[in-house]
C-alpha cells in the first residue's frame, strides 16, 4: 500500500460518501499488519447538552470532558451489552465526577463540587482521591478496577489504570473547550506482529498532535497529518450522543430502599418528596399516594414529572 491508502475507508456495504458530518462521532482505526487499534471521538452537540444542564466552573468543566470522551472511548471495546461508569472521587473541591457511555454511543455525566477550583493536576482538584471503572454489564456480574487519582488529567490517570490493572499498553490525547470535546485513543493489543516496534512509532507521532488540531482539524485530516507514512483503516464513524436513562421507576426503586418508615417520616415532614436527577436536572415529585405505593407495588410510571 501506498501512502494514498492510508485512510482506507471500510464500512461493509457502505461507502466514503455516505458518512455523517464529523460531528458528535466516534471513529475507529487500526494500523494494518499491526496489534495497534485507534478510536477518536468527538463532542459538539452532546457536550453542550451537558454544559446545559450545570454551570461548571472552568477546571470542573476540563475534567468533565475528559471523562466524557474517555469513557466513550473506552466503552466502544466492551463485547459486552451494558455500560461502562467512570468515577473521579477524592477529598478536593472536586467531590465527585461521574460519566456513563453505552456501547450504543449515549453518554451523560455530571460533577459536584465546593467553593473555589484551582487549577492544577488531579490531586490539586480532587485531592487524595480515586478513580473507579466499573463495567455495569447484562447478566454478569459487576467488575470494578480502582486506582489512584494521580496524573495531570483524567487521560493520564486511566494510563495508570490500564499499565497496572491491564497490562495493556493504552494513551490518550484530550482537549476540551466551550464548544466541543474531543478525545484520541491507541492501545497495543497483545500478540506479536512482524514490526515489534509499531507500538513506540505510533505513540511517538501521536505525541506531536496539538490540543487545537485535536478540536479543529477533520478526523481524515488530523490521522492524515500524524499518521501519513502508516497504512491506517478507518471505519466509518459511528454516532453519539447525549442520554440520561433515569424514570420514574428507578427513582421509585431507589427511594424504596430508604424503607417505609424513613419515607413515611419525610412524607410528614414536607408533604411530598422531590428528586432530581443531577445528569439530566429532571425532578420527579412522589406525593403521599405515590409514596404508599412504593411498598404496595403500584408505581405510576407515567406520573407527570415536577419539571424539566
Amino acid at each position: 500500500m501506498g501512502h494514498l491508502a492510508c485512510l482506507m475507508i471500510v464500512a461493509g456495504a457502505k461507502t466514503a460518501s455516505m458518512s455523517p458530518p464529523d460531528t458528535d462521532s466516534l471513529h475507529r482505526f487500526v494500523f494494518e499488519r499491526s496489534r495497534v487499534r485507534g478510536e477518536l471521538v468527538r463532542l459538539d452537540t452532546t457536550w453542550q447538552a451537558v454544559l446545559e444542564r450545570n454551570r461548571y466552573p472552568a477546571a470542573v468543566k476540563q475534567a468533565l470532558g475528559e471523562a466524557l470522551v474517555s469513557v466513550l472511548l473506552l466503552a466502544a471495546t466492551l463485547k459486552l451489552e451494558g455500560s461502562l461508569i467512570l468515577q473521579a472521587q477524592g477529598e478536593g473541591p472536586i467531590r465527585t465526577l461521574v460519566a456513563q457511555a453505552t456501547r450504543q454511543g449515549t453518554v451523560r455525566g455530571m460533577a459536584r463540587w465546593d467553593g473555589e477550583i484551582p487549577t492544577g493536576d488531579l490531586r490539586a482538584l480532587f485531592g487524595n482521591g480515586q478513580l473507579v471503572l466499573t463495567i455495569d454489564a447484562k447478566h454478569r456480574d459487576r467488575y470494578q478496577g480502582i486506582v489512584p487519582l494521580e496524573g495531570a488529567g483524567i487521560g493520564a490517570a486511566l494510563e495508570g489504570y490500564f499499565a497496572s490493572s491491564e497490562q495493556l499498553p493504552s494513551r490518550f490525547w484530550l482537549a476540551v473547550d466551550d464548544r466541543r470535546a474531543v478525545g484520541m485513543m491507541l492501545q497495543r493489543l497483545p500478540g506479536e506482529t512482524d514490526d515489534q516496534d509499531d507500538w513506540n512509532r505510533a505513540v511517538i507521532l501521536a505525541d506531536t498532535v496539538q490540543p487545537q488540531e485535536l478540536l479543529q482539524q477533520s478526523t481524515q485530516a488530523l490521522l492524515r497529518r500524524l499518521f501519513h507514512e502508516e497504512d491506517i483503516r478507518l471505519f466509518e464513524p459511528e454516532p453519539v450522543a447525549f442520554r440520561c436513562n433515569c424514570s420514574r421507576t428507578r427513582v421509585a426503586d431507589n427511594l424504596r430502599a430508604f424503607g417505609r418508615d424513613e419515607i413515611d417520616r419525610l412524607i410528614a415532614e414536607r408533604g411530598s418528596i422531590d428528586v432530581t436527577c443531577e445528569f439530566c436536572n429532571r425532578s420527579y415529585r412522589f406525593d403521599a399516594v405515590d409514596a404508599r405505593g412504593l411498598f404496595t407495588g403500584v408505581v405510576n410510571a407515567s406520573a407527570p414529572s415536577a419539571s424539566h
